[in-house]
């Protein structure tokens, strides 16, 4: 019997995933609000349908445009996008610069929404090079440049802060209101929480009693979360509560409580969280909103799972169940998205029958059917294709993972055994034979693991006590060594990179710490922070300015090539299993010497 319901329990949810998609439970705006907007939505559909009909360019243009900035302010870049692009081609094809102007920028904006930054610095660029105002094109450049240095937030901030003094001079409020949330996010990318916070306020001053409000609301909490803050992030989550109960806005309200929840999790104070998640669920049941009642369930089976309550969890389920069906029929959002569902269809439709129109008077109907055949099993056999390729790419990125681990092999045992020549030639058998044996452990160890992209954590920290102890071996005027693991992590259970620490001890060692006239000092430290492992590989040797004076043009060669096979394997490693892995070198400042090494990526339990 409990076998049966655990089987009931897994394709129960797996029909609730099925039926209730993303695109239904991306419910950000509060009710009113999002009511009013798919009003306004199914009115400007109609407006299309009936200049499709009418075959009027200027008004199906209008429309488009009209339609994506509609899908925009309900918060689905995806439709905002498609419609733009319609309406772009149309103001295209009436040579309306200005209209055409104006709506690249803001197909620019929705493409940055959704992380296209190359789509959407082009359209800057191009929506720059098309106006004949200068403040317009600068600001159009401002955003180009700032999305080409993703990679440096610090250059990011004088383009941020040109495009807020433009805007402002242009009065432009929505847009300054953006460029400030711009500047918030640019701040915390340099970890710079206070001017995050000031930035996000000054940017509620341009959207006050708009939707952006609760959303700017919002992330001022999350950063005060961020932060160990919970009080003042709960006092601003607990008044958006408040005035969404005051107004009625129950969608608003319902998030706002899971908000809260997620807070008290982190508070470590549960009942809170189980008390407002409960709050949201029985609302989300009375108000009809199947996909808060979702979130909110799927959150406390969760929180009981991991406590073992398993019967908490199945009353739950049952109570789900057993008012399903009237959920489901109260639901208005799921007729909401049927309606305009059927309005796009007829939307779709009419463009089809427009491009019929258009092919009967240039007499191309037969043509034009076939070519639209052709096109359809062109696309079908590119599908296949692609989804081939792709096979044949994750395939060849593993064979190029596997032969980067393998490269940093061959330069080891010839230092290695170039040592081993050494002990022999000055008569040292003994150490010679210590070497070795030591060696032959190490190398054992290393060719049990080379087919392995992670390993535990005991075992890596084992390869490289024994690497070390080689090279303290050899080394042993020039340093000592230790290796510091944080006692929260399980050692067995915990998974980190192959041997991408290793080259880095080799340069600290003998790039670093072999030319120093007193003995140096190596620390490798595995430290455990807000869910990610650090690694801090961390010397007092002569640092990078200094061991580059020294090196040959073959060592130069060599740590090039030895830093480059370390990126392009987190690479490949952030491709392949998407663990967002980072990697950063940098030397200390004076009076210091030395390098730190800093490998960071989140805690894997599992491969």
């Amino acid at each position: 019997m409990f076998v049966k319901r655990h089987v009931l329990i897994v394709f129960s949810l797996l029909f609730l995933a099925f039926l209730f998609p993303q695109e239904i439970t991306a419910q950000s705006l509060p009710e009113k609000s999002e009511k009013k907007s798919k009003a306004v939505i199914s009115k400007t559909a109609e407006e299309l349908s009936k200049s499709l009909d009418e075959n009027d360019e200027s008004k199906i243009a209008q429309n488009y445009e009209k339609l994506a900035n509609d899908f925009l302010s309900k918060g689905d870049n995806a439709k905002a996008e498609e419609y733009f692009k319609r309406a772009l081609n149309s103001y295209t094809k009436l040579k309306l610069t200005e209209d055409k102007t104006r709506v690249t920028r803001s197909l620019a904006k929705v493409q940055e929404n959704q992380k296209n930054f190359d789509s959407a610095i082009k359209n800057y660029e191009a929506a720059g090079s098309l106006t004949k105002d200068a403040s317009e094109e600068k600001i159009n450049q401002n955003d180009a440049n700032r999305l080409r240095n993703q990679s440096n937030p610090a250059s990011q901030t004088n383009y941020v802060d040109s495009n807020i003094e433009l805007l402002k001079k242009d009065k432009k409020a929505a847009e300054v209101s953006e460029a400030y949330v711009q500047k918030a996010q640019n701040s915390l990318q340099l970890n710079d929480k206070a001017v995050a916070i000031e930035s996000y306020k000054k940017a509620l001053k341009y959207a006050k009693d708009k939707p952006e409000e609760v959303k700017i609301k919002n992330e001022i909490a999350k950063v005060y979360v961020a932060d160990n803050q919970f009080d003042k992030a709960l006092a601003i989550n607990e008044k958006l509560l408040a005035d969404a109960k005051t107004n009625n806005d129950f969608t608003t309200e319902i998030k706002q409580l899971q908000s809260l929840a997620s807070l008290y999790f982190e508070k470590k104070e549960p009942e809170k969280a189980i008390s407002s998640l409960k709050e949201a669920y029985n609302l989300s049941f009375q108000k009809g909103n199947s996909s808060e009642a979702r979130k909110s369930l799927s959150s406390l089976i969760k929180y009981y799972k991991t406590k073992g309550e398993d019967k908490e969890s199945m009353a739950l389920y049952e109570q789900f169940f057993d008012n399903f069906e009237q959920l489901i029929k109260s639901d208005t959002t799921l007729i909401d998205a049927k309606t305009f569902q059927v309005t796009e269809d007829k939307i779709r439709q009419l463009e089809k029958e427009k491009v019929l129109k258009d092919e009967l008077i240039s007499k191309k109907n037969s043509f034009n059917y076939f070519l639209l055949g052709s096109i359809g099993l062109l696309l079908l056999l590119f599908f296949f294709i692609v989804k081939a390729l792709y096979s044949i790419r994750i395939k060849n990125k593993e064979i190029a993972l596997q032969s980067l681990r393998r490269e940093m092999n061959p330069h080891f045992i010839f230092n290695s055994l170039n040592s081993v020549n050494q002990f022999i030639a000055e008569n040292k058998e003994l150490e010679a034979n210590k070497y070795l044996t030591s060696y032959s452990n190490l190398m054992r160890n290393m060719m049990e693991n080379s087919n392995k992209d992670f390993i535990s954590l005991d075992k890596e920290v084992e390869q490289l006590k024994k690497y070390l102890d080689l090279e303290h071996l050899r080394f042993q005027d020039k340093f000592d060594f230790e290796i510091v693991v944080d006692e929260s992590l399980d050692t067995e259970r915990v998974f980190v990179p192959n041997m991408i620490m290793q080259p880095h001890l080799e340069n600290a060692i003998w790039h670093g710490l072999r030319y120093l006239d007193k003995k140096g000092f190596l620390s490798l430290r595995f430290e455990y922070k807000n869910g990610k492992i650090n690694v801090i590989i961390d010397d007092n040797g002569i640092g990078l300015t200094k061991s580059r004076e020294l090196k040959t043009t073959n060592q130069k060669i060599y740590e090039s090539r030895g830093l480059n096979n370390t990126k392009e394997r987190i690479d490949l490693l952030n491709e392949l299993y998407k663990k967002d892995i980072s990697f950063t070198i940098s030397e200390k400042e004076e009076p210091k010497s030395g390098t730190i090494v800093q490998i960071v990526f989140p805690l894997i339990d599992k491969i």
